[in-house]
This record gives structure tokens, sequence and C-alpha cells, in this order.
């Protein structure tokens, strides 16, 4: 579909709609949270523990809920209300950052002992991940909702703008926080910012009744999402992309390995590690408010994925802080020109109908590939060390979008009208 003449002229036009605005403040407070609960808890256990496999670990016990509930999470979401599932969501997320706020404590671990601690913050991760597990399912389809159909790609550009915003400025704060002010002052902030949300969500967002009245059994229901990405060439070529890559490329899991040994820059460095693919990622999604990677998004999707392997082959041979900063920069920039060509081409190739079940699916192959490249990243650190294991991750990412042009040739020069007409 052609962008209409309004939003080709007004970049802002998303930004026009209150319930967008409200949305998009959610997803922010709720990301910057996150943010900032991920570095402080991979520094944490990595301080507690000082195992590469532990890092790893975090990431498959978020994972591992959140993959095995998608599916199921997208079925819910298509047939209830967004808003009052997301109320429920995002109040498990809260309790969940309040039990972590509780359990670091240094009087925690001195009652509890060590293992305790450990042990509580891995079940604390493994419910968030439950929570995962219906929260993308739930919330993205909202922007369907809330934004005409001809103001989609703007709208998940600024979406995703935003969130790449909240990911500049979480890992930096929880970084700095953690070695300024230590981790209860970082968790208070996380519980807040998630209460924030929260009444963002149960007040400034109008209700949202289902469009999917399920009339058939639960289990033909929830595998229509599946079958219908598996016959949608192209949307499965993305997914399938964007999920390899991440899993063979993402370094961010071995970034207090890289803070803490080999830059030996403390966790006030380790906060501008993890903020710098973010501030990448959220400049070059300003530019592509103006200028749209949709023209021939098969073709800059596979020389964005080529960009993000190479970005991360240098920046594990790199031993200075700044060139491992520039490096981690241009990761995120053209992986936010991957998130912005796979999360249009979702919207529009999606029926409404099933919205619910398909974002679950993009769940399945995208969301938990991070938690899931984590724990490979754990793995081949033990067993080839830190450096090794992510010069292979990025190499493995070029070969993997090697293959995939190959195997597409014919589509790298299809337009978005091309692939979707109407």
């Amino acid at each position: 579909m052609e962008m209409s003449k309004e939003t080709k002229a007004d970049p802002y036009i998303a930004l026009k709609f209150p319930e967008f605005r409200s949305y998009i403040g959610m997803r922010f407070f709720l990301t910057f949270a996150y943010q900032i609960q991920a570095v402080v808890v991979g520094w944490h256990i990595y301080q507690l523990t000082r195992d590469p496999l532990s890092l790893g670990l975090i990431g498959l016990t978020e994972a591992i809920p959140a993959i095995t509930l998608s599916l199921y999470g997208g079925y819910v979401a298509d047939k209830s209300d967004k808003k009052k599932l997301l109320v429920w969501i995002i109040g498990t997320m809260f309790v969940c950052s309040s039990i972590l706020l509780i359990i670091t404590l240094p009087q925690a671990l001195t009652l509890l002992g060590k293992s305790a601690v450990i042990s509580g913050i891995y079940l604390s991760i493994f419910i968030l991940g439950v929570a995962r597990g219906f929260f993308a399912p739930a919330a993205f389809p909202l922007i369907t909702n809330i934004v005409p159909k001809e103001h989609y790609a703007n709208a998940i550009t600024w979406n995703s703008s935003n969130w790449q915003i909240a990911s500049i400025l979480g890992p930096a704060a929880g970084g700095l926080l953690y070695g300024f002010s230590g981790v209860v002052t970082c968790f208070t902030l996380v519980v807040v910012l998630t209460l924030v949300s929260l009444l963002l969500v149960a007040f400034f967002i109008k209700n949202q009744p289902p469009k999917f009245i399920p009339k058939e059994p639960i289990h033909i229901s929830l595998t229509q999402g599946l079958r219908f990405v598996f016959k949608t060439k192209m949307l499965l070529g993305a997914l399938s992309l964007d999920l390899f890559s991440v899993f063979f490329g993402g370094a961010v899991a071995l970034m207090p390995i890289f803070a803490n040994d080999i830059l030996k820059v403390g966790s006030e460095g380790l906060g501008f590690l993890r903020a710098a693919p973010a501030v990448g990622a959220v400049l070059t999604m300003f530019l592509m408010t103006r200028y749209s990677p949709m023209h021939k998004p098969w073709r800059n999707l596979l020389l964005a994925v080529c960009g993000f392997g190479i970005s991360i082959i240098c920046f594990g041979l790199s031993r200075n802080f700044y060139l491992s900063l520039i490096c981690l920069f241009f990761e995120g920039a053209f992986d936010s020109v991957s998130v912005i060509i796979r999360s249009t081409l979702l919207q529009f190739l999606t029926p409404d109908d099933m919205r619910g079940r398909v974002t679950a699916v993009n769940t399945m192959f995208i969301g938990s590939s991070n938690e899931i490249g984590a724990f490979e990243s754990g793995v081949t650190a033990r067993l080839m060390g830190t450096i090794p294991s992510v010069i292979f991750g990025g190499s493995m990412t070029l070969v993997v979008a090697g293959i995939t042009y190959l195997k597409t040739k014919k589509m790298t020069s299809l337009s978005l009208k091309e692939i979707h007409p109407e």
C-alpha cells in the first residue's frame, strides 16, 4: 500500500492521536524499567556467580515460558479485551519487580543466603517470561485499533523509536545508578516506572472489544497463526532471518564480561555499552520517518542484517571502549531498519481477526530469540571464550543472510505495493 500524501507530508501524524500518545508512553516507561532491570540483574548475577553461563541462563529462564505460552497468549489476546488483558499483564510485572526489589536488599542476602537470592531472581525472571508470553500479542495489535491503517507505518516507526529511546536511557541509567547508588535504588525506580505504565493503560486507553470469537476447537485456533505465517512467504522469511541473525549475532548477554574483564570500564561503562545500540537505532528510526526503507523492503532487510553481522564482528575484535561504542552504535542502526521493515510487513499482511495469534508467532520467532541467543552466547563463551564466541556469532549472521539471499533473489526487487497491492 502506498503511503497517503498526508502521511508523507506530516511525519508526526500518528502522534496526533491521544490514545497512541498514551500507548507509547506506556511502552516507554515499561521498556525503560525493563532495560534498567536487565542491566542490573545481569551485573548483579555476574557479581554473585562470576560465571558466563549464569548470564545465559537469565535469558533462557525468561525465554522458556515466553515461547511456551506465546501461541496461547495470542489466542487469549484475540478473544479478549486487550486493554483489560494488559492491565493484568503489567500488574504481574509490577509484582515481580517488587519481589526483585525485596530479595536484593542487603538484609535479604544475610537472611536468605546467596543461593536463595539467586534462585529468587531466576524465579522472578521466569514469571516475567510468563507475562511476556501474553504481553506482545495484547500490546502490539492495539496500534491497529487506535491509528488508521494509512498511518500504520508512521505509527510503527514512532513506536519503535520510542522503544529505542527508552532502550538508550534505560541501560545508561541502570549502569550509572547501580554504580553510584546501588541495586536497591535501581529496583525502586523499576517498580515506580512499572506502576506508571500500569496507570497509563488503566486510565488513558479505551477498552478494546475482541474481533475474534472462537468457533472451532482451541487447538485449531492456536495453530491458525502459525499456518498463516508459514503460507505467507515474505513474512516467514523476514521472521526467520531475524530469528537466526539475533540468535547468533546477539552479544548483549556478554556485556557484563566485556565491561568488567575486557574493556575494564565497570558498571558505569556497562550502561553506556548497553545504550550504544539504542542510540544508533533511535537516530536511524527518526531518519526513517522521512526516508522509508519500504520501497524495496526485502533488499533493504538483507542489507541491514549484513550490516548487523559486520558490526558484531568488529565489536568482538575491538579492545578500545570508544571503538566498541561505535560498533554497537552501528549494530543498533542496522537492527532498527530490520525492525521497521519486519513490523510494517507484519501489520500490512495480517488480517484484523488474527493479529494476536500472528503477533504471538512473531514473539516466538523474534521476541524470545534475544533470550535464547543470550543462552547461546553464554554457552559458546564458556566453550570458546568470550571474544571468539562473539566473532563466531557475527560470522554466522553473515552466513544466514547469504543463504537467504541465494534462496530469495526474486524478492529483492519487489516494492511494498507489489507485495501488498490493496
